[in-house]
């Protein structure tokens, strides 16, 4: 598979069944056979998505003083501001050539999960509201994507609503600063697979972005604008003992002569509560695809991640 597929929400939300069912079919497809597609017909707004990216430069141009006070110990990363180079891909020493802050959940669930209060950013108040407004905007899209996934594996349609409702989902906005020396093995993004069930990407409108195909081959992803690029994460292969594929994938340096400039993206990692059983579904298994993973909980296999990352000691 050369191309990444290309599909429409439009049509999973249609009250047409052979419109849904094609959308299931054709998301589902992609799923198994590269881990990615790019999605048109979302809830997000083209305004709405131009405030965040003003905010989010406008926040990584504040000084290195102002920045680092949001840098909060204890966290692991999960809120507010992480300095440059801190974090590294599994298996690998060296620092990504980056910069990031987390948004996550708003949610507050009596008896429910408890997760960490998000950080406000004092010098910029639409910084923190427009942040607020895009996570729940992605998570309601990501929300539709699962309901198809959940049909194309023969589950109910709300199988995973439950689930990221209250999810311990982080929205990530990234700064790839210009490149002013020789990176020493570094990149922007090393290659890895993502935590977490899917992760819905924005800003990948130019080159950068690679994913690797079944044929051992590293292949350009590029959304056109208003189109978010999706991919499966860790959590949902493990879910379906690989059936749904979470995809190796990287961020790669740019040519020389565009080494000063920088880039923006950002990724809405979606994940269940820690609760959430991550057994291999029982229709997933068979005598010809024996299960490949230890039982294990979302909470579990998330804190095992993190240490991995270099996040959390």
């Amino acid at each position: 598979m050369k191309n990444i597929p290309r599909v429409d929400l439009n049509d999973f939300l249609s009250h047409e069944p052979a419109r849904k069912n094609a959308f299931v079919a054709s998301l589902g497809q992609a799923f198994e056979n590269i881990g990615f597609v790019i999605l048109k017909g979302h809830y997000l707004s083209k305004d709405k998505t131009d405030l965040l990216y003003k905010e989010i430069k406008a926040f990584f141009d504040l000084s290195e003083a102002q920045k680092h006070a949001y840098e909060i110990p204890g966290l692991a990363g999960q809120r507010g501001y992480t300095s440059f180079g801190k974090e590294s891909a599994k298996g690998r020493t060296e620092g990504d050539l980056k910069e990031f802050w987390h948004f996550g959940q708003y949610r507050k669930k009596e008896n429910g999960p408890v997760y960490p209060n998000n950080v406000m950013v004092d010098e910029l108040p639409i910084f923190n509201t427009i942040g607020e407004e895009i996570f729940q905007t992605l998570e309601k899209t990501g929300q539709a994507v699962l309901q198809a996934i959940a049909l194309h594996l023969n589950l109910a349609e709300d199988y995973f609503d439950e689930y990221v409702a209250y999810g311990n989902s982080i929205l990530r906005a990234i700064h790839y600063p210009p490149i002013k020396t020789e990176p020493k093995n570094a990149v922007r993004a090393a290659a890895h697979g993502d935590i977490n069930l899917i992760t819905l990407l924005m800003g990948a409108q130019g080159k950068g972005l690679q994913v690797l195909t079944k044929e051992g081959e590293w292949i350009d992803a590029i959304a056109e604008e208003g189109e978010l690029i999706i991919n499966m994460g860790d959590m949902m292969a493990r879910l379906t003992n690989n059936k749904l594929k979470s995809t190796q994938h990287q961020v790669v340096n740019p040519p020389k002569e565009l080494w000063g400039t920088s880039r923006y993206s950002v990724p809405f990692f979606m994940h269940p509560s820690g609760d959430m059983s991550l057994n291999c579904l029982e229709d997933c298994v068979s005598e010809t695809h024996p299960k490949g993973y230890e039982d294990s909980t979302a909470g579990e296999f998330l804190e095992e991640r993190l240490r991995e990352l270099g996040l959390k000691k």
